[in-house]
């Protein structure tokens, strides 16, 4: 049966992006990355598709000029590698209504928090993990969600918590965030859609 054909869209250091890597032919079998679009030339996360022999593509809103130039080019692209599945990771620019429309129930985004808590526009990086630790909370943690309109708006596919402990900075609890929740659930639930959609092809 023919994989399910998965874009990874990134715009720095890619480090959910080698977490898939990682997992592809052990947690990741139905599907494959076949393509990692950035949305500028300096994301590290292009050396790591290189790396991996993975084809990638610089897709810059600056560059192009405007929102419809930016979603056109990325349309360009998806269209031309037959892409089924598109994954958020780290991917610092908003899509528009038209583009989520387009490919609905097709696109998916971790987010390193307990969504609905530190989410929404603004909320991206260590923002978030800054707010957790300004808020008090005692435990956060990472969600996997589809991509709408609304940022971090919708449907909730899968969630994990995360301790925090006494002493916790910022960067502290983005890492372990990371480690004990985002590696983990991305790749399953990447691996669960591009099953139903391979099973669909």
């Amino acid at each position: 049966m023919l994989k399910t054909r998965i874009a990874v869209f990134v715009s720095g250091g890619g480090t959910n992006l080698q977490a898939l890597i990682d997992k592809q032919g052990t947690v990741i079998n139905s599907g494959e990355i076949v393509l990692v679009i950035a949305s500028n030339y300096e994301a590290y996360a292009l050396e790591r598709a290189k790396k991996a022999g993975i084809k990638s593509a610089v897709a810059s809103k600056k560059e192009l000029g405007s929102q419809e130039a930016f979603e056109e080019r990325i349309n360009e692209l998806l269209a031309e590698n037959d892409i089924d599945l598109i994954v958020l990771a780290g991917f610092m620019s908003i899509l528009s209504e038209n583009f989520t429309k387009k490919y609905e129930n097709r696109i998916i985004n971790v987010h390193p928090s307990l969504i609905p808590s530190f989410c929404g526009k603004g909320m991206y990086g260590l923002r978030v993990h800054e707010a957790a630790l300004a808020k008090g909370v005692k435990v956060t943690g990472a969600t996997v969600h589809l991509v709408n309109e609304i940022p971090d708006g919708g449907k909730i596919l899968a969630q994990k918590a995360v301790y925090i402990k006494d002493g916790d900075t910022a960067e502290v609890l983005q890492r372990r965030v990371m480690e004990e929740a985002e590696w983990i659930l991305l790749p399953e639930v990447v691996e669960d859609i591009s099953k139903k959609i391979m099973e669909e092809k």
